[in-house]
């Protein structure tokens, strides 16, 4: 009895405009910033004609992606609602994979920008084993002070005891595959962002990815017995917005890339796979090879690294010592280096930089339940 189960940051599958760059140029695109904007109604307009031109390509790829992961069950981030998921799947993943994600999953979470994550799933596996909703339940509503893990790290950021814990949520989903019980937990953790006082953004913002991921541990602690994890089924599918390591990436496309590995002594997420209390399936991978994001901010600083994630319970990994999870990298835009022998086909109409399937390469697994 195998399932098939992926994660994927999709990038902004929204249905709505955002205008805020009219007040904040730091989110203008840059399209906009070549043009000279008369007044917010011009930028407005504009906006409006640019998002359109650029969905249908952006859509069409994103769509390539998930259908690629031939998923039994996909868990989601950067999904505005279900009626975005909908018109998604209605309108672009139906004429990739046909008939199939039945079901979608998603409840209204903390981010400022309408973000969400989400769980799509078939009605049975491709081996024909019936996939059965069980329960849902948001974590979105927890603060810190429920959970008791404010510090004076958090403090200091700024987090105050009585805020929320997650910047999105922790969608925890139960399932049962062929009748065999499964939970998972969907999360998108806090980004890097910006840096503050003099410190750069990972560090800054370290703290808060910290306690999300503490506060996983403790939802699934508190679930299945503290000590009693370990022979559950569960995962954690997401975007954690951190590494463990990464790949320093140097050169450029004349002069050609080289790649070096470089280890990190924390991580955001250390508490999830500390003590072996889960598995990053992905370090199944060679080290060149594990990456799910390219990062750039010109030749002078650019890296591979993971962020997406799919941690299996020691009772899952165990089942399936030798099972390697998949990346698609093919919605990857053509400015991202690859190191040798990885190239793959781009989908076509695939960018330099955009139309793209997302920032983010979609991570598949196909497990034994």
């Amino acid at each position: 009895m195998t399932l098939r189960i992926a994660t994927f940051n999709a990038e902004n599958l929204m249905q709505r405009f955002d205008f805020s760059g009219w007040r904040n140029e730091l989110r203008r695109d840059r399209t906009l910033q070549m043009l000279d904007v008369k007044d917010q109604k011009h930028f407005e307009m504009l906006e409006q004609a640019r998002v359109v031109a650029h969905t249908d390509d952006t859509m069409q790829l994103t769509a390539l992606a998930v259908a690629d992961c031939r998923a039994d069950i996909i868990c989601m981030q950067e999904v505005e609602n279900l009626d975005a998921l909908h018109a998604f799947e209605y309108g672009y993943l139906f004429k990739m994979a046909g008939h199939g994600y039945r079901h979608k999953y998603l409840v209204d979470g903390n981010d400022s920008r309408g973000i969400d994550v989400c769980v799509m799933m078939r009605d049975e596996t491709a081996t024909g084993e019936e996939i059965e909703f069980v329960s849902m339940q948001s974590h979105a509503h927890l603060t810190y002070k429920d959970l008791g893990i404010h510090n004076k790290a958090l403090a200091e950021t700024g987090n105050e005891s009585n805020e929320r814990i997650f910047r999105r949520d922790c969608l925890e989903i139960d399932v049962k595959i062929g009748g065999r019980p499964l939970t998972i937990y969907t999360v998108h953790f806090k980004s890097m962002g910006s840096g503050k006082n003099g410190i750069d953004g990972r560090e800054w913002t370290m703290p808060i990815r910290a306690a999300e991921a503490k506060a996983v541990r403790m939802i699934i602690e508190k679930r299945f017995g503290k000590g009693k994890t370990a022979n559950k089924r569960w995962m954690i599918c997401g975007d954690m917005n951190d590494y463990r390591s990464r790949i320093i990436v140097q050169g450029d496309r004349s002069s050609g890339f080289t790649f070096k590995q470089d280890t990190e002594n924390q991580s955001g997420h250390d508490t999830l796979i500390a003590d072996s209390f889960s598995t990053n399936l992905v370090e199944r991978r060679d080290f060149l090879d594990q990456w799910t994001l390219y990062h750039s901010r010109g030749p002078q600083e650019q890296h591979l690294c993971q962020l997406d994630y799919i941690l299996a319970s020691p009772a899952l990994a165990d089942k399936n010592p030798k099972v390697v999870p998949q990346i698609i990298r093919n919605g990857q835009p053509f400015r991202t280096p690859f190191p040798e022998g990885q190239k793959v086909e781009r989908y076509p109409r695939t960018g330099w930089d955009r139309p793209k399937s997302s920032d983010h390469c979609p991570v598949v697994v196909e497990l034994t339940i």
